[in-house]
């Protein structure tokens, strides 16, 4: 990916509102998959065909010209753990900005740390409880296995290693759905970017089917509104040495076996900085990667015979610190393919709606994340500055850019629809 220097970042802010009329535009003239924003969602039985795998079952609604977008905000494996103060924080972010959506890690670790007869669902309870109170949809992440149930000899961490039984990994997960289904909780992701390392040592396309295999039929058997997503692939190209391959080969080949065919949706996470989501590259951005660039999503759902299988975005955004980055935050370094601005990244924020919204495979989006997770002396670590706040809970300026944008394409669409 090519770099930015902090001055032209600038310059890009100064013309993003420019950016987002031209996609607006687009996606009110050219793209059927921009319509009005609904509470309605996967789970609900309203002008919803049957899931791919052919269970009965709804898939996301759907306005008569075209599919829903749905917005959400993901949190990954920190709400759990907060305080009942700043959990209500967390929660308020997604609901003030309009979003209608949540997606959190559901870890098997956490809930059965000990054996398979022993449950902890306390924490969770209270996540999904108050999300439902503020009337948000949850999507959970199934994903983390307990060293008990993990693969002898595994080098990972337990947030990696793959179950050494996948049964035992689909019976929590039929588990998680008869709780949480009389909740609201209808939608499911399987496990968290397969095709690198956090399925270790290295992705397995034929281990990770047979676990969507065994998971989404036990999820649909404890739930008939089960509506289930394949793990968000991470956006990288194909490296043996970093054990990376890239979303479409590894597509590719779980297609190949069938998995297109056993969800309901594909998951993918396209960050695209230093670009803005919308960008037109020779290269082609991981937004590009959709189903514009040479090579791209789409065309293997084409050729595996599911084309029009929705795509979730589960996760996108953009860290604002990183190596060389200014205590405030405003990035001096040279090297922003690491990290952006903060302003810049609230124009990424602004523009992540539109150019979602503009492409019809499109189905959902999440921004990642809500809050940091390090401080200063974490410089080095970009993974932990995505947030929304910092991490001392202040707002940075993509908070207020993020429910701008919500607002704006819902006053679009409903303009669009009178």
């Amino acid at each position: 990916m090519g770099k930015l220097s902090g001055r032209r970042q600038r310059l890009l802010v100064a013309v993003v509102a420019f950016v987002i009329s031209a996609v607006a535009t687009i996606v009110a003239t050219d793209s059927p998959s921009a319509v009005a924003p609904s509470d309605s969602a996967p789970g609900s039985t309203s002008s919803a065909p049957a899931p791919a795998g052919g269970e009965s079952g709804p898939a996301a609604a759907q306005a008569s010209n075209g599919r829903q977008l749905h917005i959400g905000i993901a949190y990954g494996d920190t709400l759990t753990w907060k305080s009942d103060k700043d959990l209500a924080i967390g929660l308020d972010d997604a609901a003030n900005s309009g979003a209608k959506w949540v997606r959190v890690d559901l870890s098997w670790k956490n809930i059965q740390p000990e054996n398979s007869k022993h449950y902890e669902w306390q924490r969770f309870d209270r996540v999904v409880k108050a999300a439902r109170d503020r009337k948000l949809e949850v999507l959970p992440t199934i994903a983390y296995t307990p060293a008990w149930a993990r693969k002898a000899g595994c080098q990972g961490d337990d947030a990696s290693c793959p179950p050494a039984d996948p049964a035992l990994f689909a019976a929590f997960a039929e588990d998680a759905a008869q709780r949480y289904a009389p909740m609201g909780v209808h939608t499911w992701e399987i496990w968290n970017e397969p095709n690198i390392p956090f399925w270790a040592p290295k992705p397995d396309p034929a281990a990770y089917t047979k676990l969507l295999e065994v998971t989404s039929k036990a999820l649909r058997a404890a739930d008939p509104k089960a509506y289930v997503l394949m793990g968000g692939l991470a956006a990288v190209g194909t490296n043996p040495e970093k054990a990376y391959v890239s979303q479409t080969d590894f597509l590719t080949e779980v297609s190949k076996l069938g998995a297109n065919r056993m969800v309901d949706a594909i998951s993918y996470h396209p960050y695209t900085y230093p670009d803005l989501p919308s960008a037109r590259t020779t290269y082609g951005t991981a937004f590009e990667q959709i189903s514009t660039a040479k090579d791209n999503l789409v065309a293997v759902l084409d050729k595996y015979g599911t084309p029009d299988l929705p795509i979730w975005l589960t996760e996108t955004g953009a860290p604002t610190d990183g190596p060389g980055t200014a205590a405030d935050g405003k990035s001096n370094a040279a090297d922003t393919a690491t990290h952006v601005t903060e302003e810049f990244q609230a124009a990424i924020a602004t523009d992540t709606i539109p150019a979602s919204a503009a492409n019809r495979h499109v189905e959902a989006v999440f921004w990642f994340a809500d809050q940091d997770a390090g401080t200063d002396k974490d410089r080095a670590h970009r993974s932990l500055f995505y947030g929304l706040r910092r991490y001392d809970g202040s707002p940075k300026p993509s908070l207020d850019a993020f429910g701008s944008a919500i607002a704006a394409y819902e006053k679009q669409q409903k303009q669009q629809k009178q």
